[in-house]
Order: structure tokens, then sequence, then C-alpha cells
């Protein structure tokens, strides 16, 4: 009896009993199964690109209002603007702008509001305008400018370019000053569209006058920039009356939500993977059972049980990959489509932003090919071992 042996006959086998023409049981459980794999390929894919995207965004939200670095006195006092800050100088480093914060009264004719003054430096790049403009210098010194929140601008019916008056405490006396309203800003998160009015840094440092300094260093990073490393750096430089904070750290309630989101990924995650290899070794077993008579009569030809295997093997290999090649290709142009039409949207006062955010990453799509495909394959074996317990001639008659 001549014995087949050639792995391109298994090859074959496999093909023609997956994809033969015709109404087949067999070829409804290969599109079942291939239709499996490629949603939980696609629905991967897009986890990570939402998850990745609102980690992003958010994170970069308050850096861009704050820094990545802010560096300060231990005790809280002032940092003195004539101290040398050449230990700023480092290739990651964006920018650095001196900070003072101060709480005060906005008042826009019958309308009071508590805010915080945030002081920054004239040059200082001012994130999230949608109206207006930056600050800039007056000619008139009594004419000061500021740039509010839409937030505030809508609560106080405030239009662009109208006057308001903004009260300070300073120790026994309240001072005011009358501002110009050159912007309007919207950052997305409630607590500092609330809260924060932007003004020039001298403003506040006139106001204090017994206080010429400012209240901290933001350290802005380039982006992609290791924030903790260099954080440790600037600590190691500084005098010892400063410290160097991460400002994750000064905003956990924030970045704790962000860091759920990596906890929520893993778990979807792990629920897909499971989801799929169970889909493929129940697969995998009725095609096996549909395919006893085949197995006999095989194995009744002299084929062997590595041969039989290897028929199983390549037709789980068609399920696997056919199916991963539409997951991903659902799972990028899903993606893709968000992306650049942005036709989910988000309510940004839970989740601080408007859109549904997407961020791609290459190496996550190739790990989430190579690594279903691998799982795939060692999913695929556990069924296979089954065949060497099928007698040939029982297996013949078995209907």
């Amino acid at each position: 009896m001549r014995k087949i042996y050639h792995l391109s006959t298994a090859f074959d086998i496999a093909k023609k009993i997956s994809f033969q023409k015709g109404k087949s049981y067999s070829r409804f459980i290969v599109n079942l199964s291939i239709a499996a794999t490629a949603i939980s390929v696609a629905a991967i894919i897009l986890t990570l690109s939402v998850v990745n995207g609102f980690q992003e965004s958010i994170a970069d939200k308050v850096y861009q209002f704050w820094g990545h670095i802010r560096i300060a006195s231990v005790n809280g006092s002032s940092i003195d603007s004539s101290v040398n800050s050449s230990f700023f100088l480092n290739d990651q480093v964006e920018s650095i702008t001196p900070l003072k914060n101060q709480s005060g009264v906005i008042s826009y004719k019958q309308d009071i509001e508590g805010v915080i003054a945030k002081g920054v430096p004239l040059t200082s790049k001012i994130p999230f305008l949608i109206k207006g403009r930056s600050l800039a210098s007056s000619k008139d010194s009594n004419q000061n400018e500021v740039i509010i929140s839409a937030q505030l601008a809508s609560k106080l019916n405030v239009p662009l370019d109208s006057n308001i008056r903004l009260y300070f405490l300073n120790t026994d006396k309240v001072e005011q000053r009358k501002m110009k309203v050159v912007g309007i800003y919207h950052s997305g998160i409630e607590e500092y569209d609330r809260q924060f009015v932007i003004v020039d840094l001298t403003t506040l440092q006139k106001i204090n006058q017994q206080n010429q300094g400012f209240d901290a260093y933001s350290v802005y990073l380039k982006k992609g920039a290791p924030i903790d490393l260099i954080n440790d750096q600037f600590q190691n430089k500084i005098p010892t009356s400063w410290v160097a904070t991460p400002i994750k750290d000064y905003f956990p309630q924030i970045f704790d939500w962000i860091n759920v989101q990596t906890v929520n990924k893993n778990v979807t995650i792990i629920i897909l993977l499971i989801i799929a290899i169970v889909n493929l070794l129940t697969c995998l077993f009725i095609l096996m059972l549909e395919r006893v008579n085949m197995i006999g009569t095989l194995t009744a030809m002299g084929a062997s049980n590595a041969f039989i295997r290897q028929i199983f093997l390549y037709q789980a290999s068609f399920i696997c990959w056919i199916g991963i090649g539409i997951g991903v290709i659902l799972g990028v142009g899903l993606s893709t489509a968000q992306l650049y039409f942005e036709f989910i949207q988000l309510d940004e006062s839970a989740y601080f932003i408007k859109t549904l955010p997407i961020q791609m990453n290459g190496i996550e799509i190739l790990s989430v090919v190579f690594g279903t495909a691998f799982i795939s394959y060692a999913s695929f074996l556990l069924p296979t071992f089954w065949i060497k317990k099928i007698a040939p001639a029982q297996a013949i008659k078995f209907d």
C-alpha cells in the first residue's frame, strides 16, 4: 500500500475541505470562525487605539496647562528670579516658564466669581486659546490684560475685548486691577476652566511688592521625553532648598483615572483572547468530528497521525491568518475613520474631551497579529492529539 507523505498533499486536502464550493457545514464553520477571529482582532486593535488616545489626550492637556515638571521651594516660599538656573540645560527641555498663582475675585457688571489668577511671562504660549490673542505688553500701565475661560465668559456674560476687574487680597488690604479680556481659552477640564484666569506675571508681582519672586518653574519637555528620569536629574542639580516634582504628582486624581484605563484595557484584551481561543478550539473539534470518516480512510491508506494533524493545522492556519488579516483591516480602518472624521462624540464634562481620541501604535498592532497567531497555533495543537485515538475500522463506519 502506497503511503501519503507529501506536505503539499496535506495542504491541498486542507484547502479543499475548507473552501469547497456549494453549501457545506464545514464551510459554514470555517467562515464563522474566521469572522469570530476577525472581530476579536479588530476589537483588540480598537481597544488599544482608544485607550492610548484617551491616555495621551488627557495627559497632554494637563501637561500643556502646567508643564511636565514643577520646580518649587521646599518650604513653599517664593523663588528669587535672580538665582542662576543653569541646571535647566537639557536637550529634552522645550521651555521653562516661571509661574505664580494668586486667589482673587473677578467682577463684571453685577456678577462676581472666585478665581485663581495664573501669572505667566508675556512670552509664554497660551494653551487652548479659542478666541482672541495671547497677552501683550500694554502702553497704558493701568490697563492690564487677562485671558479667561469660555466657561467663565459664559457664566458672567463677559464678551471678548470687554473690561473686567480683578480683586486680590494683599496682606491687610484689597488690591484691584482693571483688565481687558483679550483672549478666551477652553481646556475641557472643568477644574481648570472653572477657576483659572491667565494674567501677566509682572501684574501679580506688582500687587505683591514685598514679594517680587514667583511660586515655581514649569518645565515643558519635548514629546516622548522620560519625565521621571529628567525629574531625577533636575533634583540632583537644583539647590537643596528646592524640589522637583512630576506634574502627575500634583494631580493624582486625573492620572490615577488615566492609569485605570490601562487595567480596563488589559481586562478587555484578555476576555477577547479567551473568547477567540474557545471559538477556535470548538471550531477545530467540530471540523475533526465531521471528518472522522476521512481520518479513518487516510489512516487505513497508511497516512500517519502527523500527516493528518498537518491537514487540520493547515485548515486552522487558513482560519487564523484570514481572520487576523480581516481583523487588522477592520480595526485599523475604523480607527483611521474615527481619527480623520471624528464621528463619535463624547460628553466633555465627563471625559475632558469632545471627540473619541485615537492613537495607533504600529508595534502594538504587530504584537496583536503575532500574539494572536501564537495563541491560536498553541490552541490548535490540543484537538489534533485526539486523532491518534481514532481507530480506522470504527472511523470508516462512523456516520
